[in-house]
């Protein structure tokens, strides 16, 4: 360590909270201005530090510092999309001077610790981690570069940075967490780390909690395992002792089902996500038990005040105003973007998330002939509205966007928007009449993004998957896709479900948005208040001590 930097939480926790957590996490949507996270993961750590601050729980936060982020998405000169990698430079991170080596790739590797005061963001305590130093050369110098880098021995090394490295710097700051907490296995090493500190399984697992977010095969990683040795993942230990460990001496490994070995429990991230990990996890042996924490976002950051207060008032015409005031800004932002002009009088649809195959931003449009008469519609108008970050080299994804951009020249009442981050997610969201969430069903675990549209006035159109299922009542609250056999090939779901979005679009949501504002207005009651509080991210991070971080190890049976 190159100076004394001590740490002790700067206000008062709760003394209901009793273990100290420490929270890793490969990304935190903190704030805007904080440009270390790509999508829902990010958002869902972020809300969760807010909440932790907010309830003064002992919390800390370890991630990385990404000095060039996920990556900044900007335009070609024909509107398609463009990955430009950008350094980043942050003012209100603090230097703690602290520095320390790990063993990457059998090369010592220099890493520095910055701090993130909570009074910043409001936010629990968090420690960024980075190797971009004069000391290292380029290509350690890499590892902390960008946030999911696509060369695999550079994102185990990040994993490696993360894992090892946070743990290591709880022990230099003194500070001996009670639990650690995994959010995603990608920060694995640290159980390595810990299992040579404590000597062995028994003494780690009361210590390890795991969340796991995705069913998709992309969120749970497999590698060789001779690969990981040799990059240092397991800290130093032999092959065979992993082996040992993990109960398993294949010669690929799988990072979550280790972790799930490893943990004391785990959680999925909805009700329905619970059942679906407990099936896909059922035929291995020695796992953790997994329970359902259903994701949730914070209510402070996320919702308009002004709509909560009239809603408080029973004001539901000056609600139905201050919505129209918020399309109005969100729709200068689409013509500054696009130079399109939208009305905001016109049902606003908004399809805004990370742009990925099972999630099909495209649905909608899939009957193009049909698509088309909707959005030409002079009596009953639409305006449709995209969003998200596709994976830089998700090719697929990449040219979903761009084919929506080159479609869209076509119509004046839709837009594609590029840099879709935490301000330009909230502005959708208030400027959202309907947010289209049309996953394949079984393939999103939560889907978070629909409830902050939820807290701001938006109302939820969306296939009956992930959270939605503990939250929607169809013409309610919100509006369901009726279900369709998941077990049907992909093509034949997809045809089925985009001729039920548009019956129920076409025959349910613009006769009552136009001929029945009243109810219409309802609708956008009930859900802005149905959303809390238990899609607050409060309730969460209650349920993550009495769940995850209280939880009791059955004590083992001797025979």
């Amino acid at each position: 360590m190159s100076k004394e930097f001590k740490f002790s939480f700067p206000y008062a926790t709760d003394k209901k909270y009793k273990p100290t957590v420490a929270y890793f996490s490969m990304e935190f949507a903190i704030d805007q201005a904080l440009k270390i996270y790509s999508g829902g993961l990010g958002f869902l750590a972020g809300s969760h530090m807010r909440s932790a601050y907010d309830l003064k729980q002992p919390v800390i936060g370890i991630g990385m510092l990404w000095k060039k982020g996920y990556y900044d998405q900007i335009r070609k000169a024909d509107k398609s999309m463009e990955v430009l990698f950008q350094e980043k430079i942050y003012s209100f991170l603090e230097d703690t001077g602290i520095t320390f080596n790990i063993m990457v790739d059998q090369h010592q590797v220099l890493v520095k610790a910055f701090y993130l005061h909570p009074d910043t963001f409001g936010s629990a305590p968090i420690f960024l981690l980075s190797t971009d130093l004069p000391e290292n050369d380029y290509l350690a110098q890499t590892i902390s570069h960008r946030l999911y880098d696509s060369n695999i021995s550079t994102r185990i090394a990040q994993y490696i940075i993360l894992g090892i490295g946070g743990a290591k710097l709880m022990d230099l700051l003194g500070i001996a967490p009670d639990i650690y907490h995994l959010n995603e296995a990608h920060a694995l090493p640290a159980a390595f780390y810990l299992y040579q500190k404590l000597g062995s399984v028994d003494a780690l697992k009361p210590r390890l909690v795991l969340t796991t977010h995705t069913p998709e095969q992309a969120g749970n990683e497999v590698h060789e395992v001779s690969l990981l040795e040799k990059m240092g993942f397991f800290s130093g230990i032999g092959i065979d002792t992993v082996a040992e460990i993990i109960g398993n001496g294949d010669q690929f490994f799988n990072q979550t089902l280790a972790a799930l070995r490893l943990s004391k429990v785990a959680n999925a991230v909805s009700q329905k996500h619970g059942e679906v990990a407990q099936t896909m996890w059922s035929t291995y042996k020695d796992i953790c038990p997994i329970t359902a924490i259903t994701n949730a976002q914070n209510h402070r950051y996320w919702a308009d005040k002004k709509l909560y207060k009239l809603l408080d008032q029973g004001d539901l015409v000056n609600l139905q105003k201050r919505k129209r005031t918020l399309k109005r800004k969100f729709f200068e932002v689409v013509a500054d973007q696009t130079g399109k002009i939208l009305d905001p009088d016109v049902l606003t649809i908004v399809w805004a998330r990370r742009f990925a195959e099972y999630k099909r931003p495209d649905l909608i449009t899939a009957d193009f002939e049909r698509f088309r008469r909707l959005v030409t519609d002079t009596g009953r108008p639409l305006q449709i509205i995209w969003a998200g970050k596709p994976y830089p080299l998700d090719y697929g994804a990449v040219g979903t966007f761009d084919s929506l951009v080159y479609m869209n020249k076509e119509f004046m009442n839709c837009a594609v928007l590029v840099g879709y981050e935490l301000w330009l997610s909230r502005m959708c969201k208030r400027g959202a009449d309907l947010w289209l969430n049309n996953p394949r069903i079984t393939r999103e675990a939560s889907g978070t993004s629909g409830m902050t549209a939820a807290m701001n006035g938006a109302v939820n159109f969306s296939t009956q998957d992930g959270w939605i299922l503990e939250f929607a009542k169809h013409q309610e609250n919100s509006f369901v896709v009726p279900v369709v056999d998941h077990k049907l090939p992909h093509h034949s779901q997809d045809q089925a479900d985009s001729k039920n979005l548009l019956d129920v679009l076409e025959h349910e949501i613009l006769p009552l948005y136009y001929d029945q504002p009243e109810q219409w207005n309802r609708i956008v009651a009930n859900s802005l208040n149905d959303v809390v509080p238990y899609f607050d991210s409060d309730r969460m991070a209650e349920e993550y001590y009495q769940k995850l971080y209280q939880y009791k190890l059955e004590p083992k049976v001797v025979v």
